[in-house]
Parts: C-alpha cells; structure tokens; sequence
C-alpha cells in the first residue's frame, strides 16, 4: 500500500522546522547508507542526535501519535527516530531497497523496516525535480508533496530519488515497524477500518458495500484451501 498522509505537521510547524533546517549543520549523506545504497546516494543530511534533529524528531513522533490515517494505515508497533536529508544541485539516490533491519544509533534497540516514510518540508513549487519514484505490482509511481504532507510505503519496495535541477528538496525519512509485519494483511486491516468509520459517521456511501465485499472475498482468497 502507497498512501499519501496531508497535513501530518500545520503550517506553523513546517516554518518554524525551515528556520531549525536552514541554520543546522550538514554531512554527506552517506554516513546512514549500507554498502549497496552508499553507492547510489548523493545527499546531505543532518548529523543524527544534533540538536536539530532531536527537537524536528519529537515534533515528527508527536504529529504522528496524533494522526488517526497514519495509525490506521502503519499500526505502528516502533517508529525509527526520524532523519532528515536535503537534495539540491543535481543531487539524487539511485535505485536502491531500505535495509531490513535499522538499529537505533547509541542505543541497542534495532527495528525491522516494515514501511518508509517521507515527510516533505519543502512544496513542490520550491525544486524541480526530485520525485520520489516507488515501484510497486501496479508499475512506478512519482511522489512529490506539498511540506507538512507524508508518503507512507512498504519498506519492500525499489524506490529512487530523482536529481533536483533546481532549488532544494528538504524531507524527512524514517521507517515504521508494524505490529502487522505483512503488507497484505496490514492493507486489509486498513480497508476495514475505513469501511467501519465511513458506517460510523453515518453516511450511505455505496462504495462502503462494494469495499466491504471486496474484503471478505480478499479474506476467503487468503485462507480458503478449496
């Protein structure tokens, strides 16, 4: 499941997270890549634990917790400590697939990389180039969001970085491990809980109906031995 999240931080929070932004400290981004993505990667990025990063990470979590679609669709079990990268100059990242496994820089807990996440902090008017391009069963799909909004997609997937031509692309990257460790499943989950909000609020939408059919047979699919 790919799923665009709006309006995960306000308008306040994405400016006062650009002023932190354009006064921090940045390194080569290739300080957090695995041997096969450090090969393809061409960012900055901000040093982890600095200040900067510490006070723009709780924000992230603190949105999160607050944020019913991201629950709904994530199930978050752990959130990696959210990192923060800049593209500008003709920088990109190659093709490339997540690590499974990240562990938590100076601590000794490790996550399993369920689901990725990108939180823009710049608008799509602000840098051309620099689509977020996920490959999944139904082809590639290009992401490029207004600041405050969230991509949420299987950690499985290839995915690349597409060069900024110009200005500058500031994002947030970090990666969910989900008490539902199958996509499958974990999508499942998320269609019914929409069907049960839509029945909750009271509306006499058809497509409750057709969605919540297509849920039992999807279900039957997965378990039936016939």
């Amino acid at each position: 499941m790919l799923l665009p999240i709006p309006d995960v931080l306000t308008a306040d929070q994405v400016l006062r997270a650009r002023q932190i932004l354009d006064e921090a400290e940045w390194v080569d981004g290739r300080v957090t890549a695995g041997h096969q993505s450090s090969r393809a990667k061409d960012n900055m990025q901000l040093s982890e634990g600095s200040p900067a990063a510490r006070e723009l990470g709780g924000m992230i979590l603190a949105a999160l917790e607050q944020n019913a679609l991201f629950i709904s669709a994530a199930l978050p079990a752990r959130v990696f400590p959210p990192l923060f990268n800049r593209y500008q100059g003709g920088q990109a990242f190659g093709t490339h697939v997540d690590n499974a496994i990240r562990q938590v820089t100076g601590t000794p807990h490790r996550i399993r990389t369920d689901l990725s996440a990108t939180l823009f902090y710049t608008g799509p008017d602000e840098y051309e180039g620099g689509e977020l391009v996920v490959e999944d069963t139904y082809g590639t799909h290009n992401v490029k969001l207004p600041a405050g909004h969230l991509i949420l997609y299987p950690s499985t997937s290839l995915h690349h970085v597409r060069p900024v031509t110009r200005g500058a692309r500031i994002a947030s990257f970090f990666w969910i491990q989900s008490m539902i460790r199958d996509d499958g499943e974990r999508t499942l989950l998320f269609d019914l809980d929409v069907a049960i909000q839509r029945i909750n609020g009271g509306g006499n939408d058809p497509s409750t109906a057709v969605q919540l059919t297509g849920i039992y047979h999807n279900l039957l699919r997965r378990w039936a031995d016939v």
